[in-house]
């Protein structure tokens, strides 16, 4: 199986538990829709350029930023950061499964799950 298809199943996986962790803490319904496209704010980056478009796309759109904010709710009992969480983690699991993936600089149509070969200029230049 391709690498694509894993990556996609996960992101399914993601969306799935995060979106039942969340109504099982019986989050609001408002909050979930309010807070369900913020990360995509991330994208004004692309009005400075592809680079700090792609970098601002990518800090936001990777599981790290959720999972640190998470773990804080989880730890400190702080429902609300658990909460901003989940929906956060569950927007980047359902863009993983539709196929929108992290940004190379060279476009915001390159990314890791496109068909498109990853620029190489990075690992193949020698200086």
């Amino acid at each position: 199986m391709e690498p694509r298809i894993f990556l996609r199943v996960e992101g399914l996986a993601v969306l799935g538990i995060a979106l039942a962790s969340y109504f099982t803490l019986d989050g609001p319904i408002w909050m979930l829709i309010i807070l369900a496209l913020a990360p995509d704010v991330s994208m004004i980056g692309y009005l400075a350029g592809p680079r700090l478009g792609s970098l601002s796309y990518n800090i936001v759109h990777t599981y790290t930023l959720p999972i640190a904010l998470g773990s804080l709710g989880f730890w400190a009992d702080i429902r609300m950061a658990l909460l901003v969480a989940l929906i956060w983690a569950g927007h980047i699991g359902l863009d993983r499964f539709v196929g929108y993936g992290l940004k190379f600089e060279s476009g915001f149509k390159n990314t890791h799950l496109s068909t498109q070969s990853p620029p190489l200029d990075a690992f193949t230049d020698s200086e």
